[in-house]
């Protein structure tokens, strides 16, 4: 037991290290090249200081506690969105300034990735390879897109209008398809196992 709490001890200081020079190094990188400190806020620092949690979660996915990866995700992201604002605007003397871009476009991202998650909650409570394929490929794009925006390329409006006209309707109809297939098949199942045997 000691040498099992030992190694957790062990752990946490060395993720505390590794996600403390890795958000430094790579904000000073980003500084240099110009890059505004929500970029680095929602870009590198939020990999950064997510890093520990995807190798926690991986890691237990791996040894089969499937359920640690899933709470491990859960309540890091509650304590990043309830806790972090919360203390930071107590100790900052005048709360903290949301800025216009977070409130016109990674808040509603946010918000519509909450409800792109419902779905998966209908499907038999399992999160399909082509499911986590598609967040990451998401997340992939929704980087880039920040990137694009940042260095204010040409490129960030053809990217915006193809996932507006093309990518999103597509998505939005294929969530739908699914959890009305997943409700009809639990109410199937439902209605079996009330029936009189």
């Amino acid at each position: 037991m000691a040498l099992n709490v030992g190694l957790v001890v062990v752990g946490l200081i060395l993720l505390v290290l590794g996600s403390r020079w890795l958000v430094a190094g790579a904000v000073e990188i980003a500084r240099f090249l110009g890059v505004s400190e929500l970029i680095i806020g929602l870009t590198i620092i939020a990999a950064g200081t997510s890093l520990p949690e995807v190798a926690a979660s991986v890691t237990a996915t791996a040894k089969g506690e499937r359920d640690i990866a899933i709470g491990n995700v859960m309540d890091s992201n509650l304590f990043n969105i309830l806790a972090i604002p919360g203390l930071s605007s107590l100790i900052a003397p005048n709360g903290i300034n949301v800025s216009g871009a977070a409130l016109s476009f990674d808040i509603p991202v946010m918000i519509a990735v909450v409800f792109a998650c419902l779905p998966i909650f209908f499907t038999r409570f399992t999160i399909a390879r082509w499911e986590g394929a598609l967040f990451l490929g998401y997340y992939i794009v929704y980087t880039v897109f920040l990137a694009l925006t940042a260095t204010q390329h040409t490129a960030s409006t053809t990217l915006s209008a193809i996932m507006v006209t093309f990518v999103l309707p597509l998505t939005a109809i294929t969530l739908i398809v699914l959890a009305f297939r997943a409700l009809r098949t639990n109410r199937r199942q439902l209605d079996q196992s009330s029936d009189p045997v």
